[in-house]
C-alpha cells in the first residue's frame, strides 16, 4: 500500500514494528542456554582434573579450587568471559544470537529500528546483570512494558522485533 496526497508522489508506508514477547524470548534463551552448555561444557572438563592428574567426574563444586591462580582465570573465562564475547558478536554480526534467528526475531537501535553499535551490545549484556541482580524483574518486565523492552534493552536503547521479511 501506498500514502498518496494531492500533489506528491506515492510513499511506500513504514512496515509496523512487531516487538517479541516474553514467552519467545524465554523460548530463545533456552536454545542458547543449551547451545552454549554443548561448547562450554566439553571445554569445562578439560579444567576440572583430581590431584593425581586423572579426569574427575565428580559433580560437586569444589570451593578450594576456586581459589587456584589456573582454576580461577578458566572459571572466569569459561563461565563470563567466553558467554559474554559469543553474545556481543552474534548481536553485532547476525543482529540475533541462535535462539533469537530461529524464532525469527533480531536485536535493533530503539531509535532507528538499525542494527546495534558496538557501545550498545556491551550495554545491554551488561545490563543482563542489572535485570538479574533485581530478583529478574528487569527480564520479566518484558511481559508488560508496551515495547517489550527489557531492562537491559532499555539500558542500552534496543529493542527485540520480528526479522522483517
Amino acid at each position: 500500500m501506498t500514502a498518496v496526497s494531492a500533489g506528491a508522489s506515492a510513499v511506500p508506508e513504514a512496515p509496523a514494528v512487531r516487538y517479541v514477547g516474553f514467552w519467545a524470548r524465554c523460548l530463545a534463551s533456552l536454545i542458547d542456554t543449551i547451545l552454549l552448555s554443548l561448547v562450554l561444557a566439553p571445554l569445562g572438563r578439560l579444567f576440572h582434573v583430581d590431584t593425581d592428574g586423572a579426569p574427575s567426574f565428580d559433580l560437586r563444586l569444589d570451593f578450594t579450587r576456586l581459589l587456584e591462580p589456573t582454576h580461577a582465570l578458566a572459571s572466569f573465562t569459561l563461565n563470563l568471559l567466553l558467554p559474554a564475547v559469543a553474545a556481543i558478536a552474534f548481536w553485532l554480526a547476525r543482529g540475533a544470537t541462535p535462539g533469537k534467528m530461529v524464532i525469527g526475531a533480531v536485536i535493533v537501535d530503539a531509535q532507528t529500528l538499525g542494527p546495534p553499535s558496538q557501545k550498545q551490545a556491551l550495554a545491554r549484556y551488561l545490563g543482563y546483570y542489572v535485570s538479574a541482580l533485581a530478583l529478574l524483574i528487569g527480564f520479566f518486565w518484558i511481559a508488560f512494558d508496551p515495547r517489550k523492552q527489557g531492562w537491559h534493552d532499555k539500558i542500552a536503547g534496543t529493542l527485540v522485533i520480528r526479522r522483517r521479511r
